[in-house]
């Protein structure tokens, strides 16, 4: 909940001008180029900072394949610094876009670095700081919820609580799109974990849906971290989600390949890298290992 009292009152909810926090408090991106994962900037604090507007881009691009259209109404659960919420909000209609964000200071950098003033102004969406997945506390239902990266950090009482809150927001027709780190171990544990990640089998997390009445199918889709990802709808009106084509497969690879392009550049570019791979490619190099091998095949 840091940084939650740099903005105007938020109870229940609020569709505020945001006061931004001071450079002094948060660590803003010309000051920091390649801050770790989980540090206190708005880039970084949500995931690699590197792949920022993969992952964003990403996430508006799931939605509205499976339907988002500018008259819906979106509730992005952990919005963080609008990495998706940027996209979304623009392309949707005014006050048709929602999100929960516990860390305050993230909505406002958010704001300050990515989105505008101007852009909240026009499109008026409405944020709460709630920590506790409480979904009604805006008082409407919606056409979609997205929840990236949530469930890979939640606990499964949290998962839980999730779910039954959405399905009370859920239009008969919604979808409700997420993410987990799937493994053959389900974490067990009671609180949130940040920055690293929590793991439940694909068994686990359709077990927690049924549990509240909802159906839970995977989509293949990519995620820059191999995240899994899944969609719920109401059991009395499961929407077919639709086929991967190749065509959508290809997209798939092909975005997977450019984040690891972008991921393998970055290493390159470390100064002992570089200096490792000048020390192979100098041909005394070959000649030595040429010498070292003989020598070993001698003794």
């Amino acid at each position: 909940m840091a940084g939650a009292q740099n903005l105007e009152p938020m109870s229940p909810y609020v569709r505020p001008k945001l006061t931004l926090v001071s450079n002094s408090e948060v660590t803003s991106g010309e000051q920091v180029r390649d801050p770790p994962i989980g540090a206190r900037h708005h880039r970084a604090y949500v995931g690699a900072a590197e792949g920022y507007d993969i992952s964003g881009a990403l996430q508006f691009n799931i939605v509205t394949f499976l339907g988002l259209r500018q008259d819906h109404y979106l509730l992005d659960i952990g919005c963080g610094s609008l990495r998706g919420g940027r996209l979304a909000m623009s392309y949707l209609e005014p006050e048709r876009y929602y999100g929960i964000e516990p860390e305050g200071w993230l909505i406002a950098e958010g704001i300050a670095n990515e989105v505008g003033q101007d852009l909240i102004d026009l499109k008026r969406p409405a944020f709460s700081n709630d920590s506790e997945f409480t979904l009604t506390t805006f008082g409407r239902q919606f056409d979609f919820i997205l929840a990236q990266s949530i469930f890979s950090h939640a606990s499964s009482s949290q998962i839980e609580r999730c779910l039954s809150q959405a399905k009370q927001v859920m239009e008969p027709n919604a979808l409700f799109l997420a993410t987990f780190v799937q493994g053959e171990q389900d974490y067990e544990g009671d609180g949130w974990v940040y920055p690293g990640c929590v793991s439940y089998s694909l068994e686990r997390m359709t077990a927690l849906a049924e549990d509240q009445g909802l159906t839970c199918q995977t989509i293949e889709w990519p995620h820059p971290a191999q995240q899994t990802w899944v969609v719920y709808s109401h059991s009395e009106n499961a929407c077919r989600i639709p086929e991967m084509g190749d065509a959508m497969k290809l997209l798939a690879l092909e975005n997977e390949l450019k984040y690891a392009k972008a991921r393998l550049a970055k290493i390159e570019g470390h100064p002992y890298v570089r200096l490792g791979m000048k020390v192979v490619g100098n041909p005394l190099y070959n000649r030595l290992r040429e010498t070292t091998s003989r020598l070993r095949k001698a003794a």
